[in-house]
């Protein structure tokens, strides 16, 4: 069951008032009642809801956003997309990432509990779902962006991968492909699975290298496959950091691209245009995702109706010099 400003306050022995005081700024509260408070909070773990603030002041008007890391490469066309739509409505954007590990999600949580920001995006660190899960159910907004197939039990908005993988395949076969090398990112990402089954049932294959989303992954998995003597004439790579550690491991053996092996990644991140040769990949729509998320969430604090089931926005294939058409 969540857990309501009401339970504090009784647990507490103050009204609601005197919580949301405490929780908001503070004033007019003595120093041993609002330790009370706080103290009662941290047991009960309750996590304010946006329908909850505002007794002693209004919203923060701040929208909170947690991430993995600014390193990935597709990150900042999420950021930018989400920035420009919070900004737009008159909020803040208050940013947390995980770089530290446990450090980092308690410090975020610390931030939670202090209603520091009224609702929250995330990018899914690596194991904090339950604990996002658990902050939702005890009142906090929330919308999931990329939900790596991990379906949570709160709004999200995702992408095609799955018809994105078979894109590819389709796209290989029509240009005379017959030896497809698939290299992915790990097999516990959703993600990963979902791009992976819609290329096998499109273009079947059992020469299949799981690895890592970087570009030494790519350069390993070519190498392995020369070294095996393993033939291919297509590379389908599960993202664009392995397409171009694939091209330079090819380059480096003496394979023509796409004379020889054509090569088709995915996301299409600015890099890939920047290749040699330009990469054919599979866009996300990665602005567009934090765009809506952000809509998504902005219209659930005032109320609206936020759907269940995940917001898909469809992949696009990008053809060029890598994997031209035939």
């Amino acid at each position: 069951m969540r857990v309501t400003i009401a339970d504090v306050a009784r647990e507490a022995g103050v009204s609601k008032t005197t919580v949301s005081r405490v929780l908001n700024t503070g004033a007019e509260v003595d120093a041993a009642t609002a330790a009370r408070v706080r103290e009662v909070i941290g047991v009960l773990g309750y996590v304010p809801s946006s329908g909850a603030v505002g007794l002693a002041r209004g919203s923060s008007r701040t929208i909170g956003m947690l991430t993995p890391s600014l390193t990935w490469p597709w990150m900042g066309e999420v950021l930018q997309g989400v920035a420009d739509t919070v900004e737009a409505a008159g909020y803040g954007l208050l940013l947390f990432t995980c770089n530290r590990g446990a450090d980092s999600v308690e410090h975020f949580a610390g931030q939670v509990s202090a209603r520091a920001f009224d609702g929250l995006l995330v990018i899914e660190p690596e194991n904090t779902l339950d604990t996002i899960t658990a902050m939702h159910r005890r009142g906090l907004p929330v919308v999931l962006i990329d939900d790596r197939g991990h379906h949570p039990a709160f709004p999200s908005v995702a992408t095609t991968n799955r018809a994105g993988g078979a894109s590819a395949a389709a796209h290989l076969l029509a240009s005379g492909r017959h030896r497809p090398l698939v290299l992915t990112g790990r097999r516990d990402f959703g993600c990963v699975r979902d791009r992976l089954a819609g290329f096998l049932e499109v273009f079947p294959t059992d020469l299949v290298v799981e690895g890592e989303f970087t570009e030494d992954s790519g350069r390993r998995g070519v190498e392995w496959a020369l070294a095996e003597g393993r033939d291919f004439d297509c590379v389908f790579a599960h993202n664009d950091l392995i397409a171009a550690g694939v091209m330079r491991s090819l380059r480096e053996a003496g394979r023509r691209v796409p004379e020889d092996v054509a090569v088709v990644g995915f996301d299409d991140i600015p890099m890939a245009r920047h290749t040699e040769p330009p990469l054919t990949t599979v866009r996300q729509p990665m602005r567009r995702m934090g765009e809506t998320a952000a809509e998504m969430l902005l219209a659930g604090l005032v109320g609206e109706t936020i759907p269940d089931e995940p917001v898909v926005l469809p992949t696009e294939l990008v053809v060029r010099r890598s994997a031209p058409a035939s």
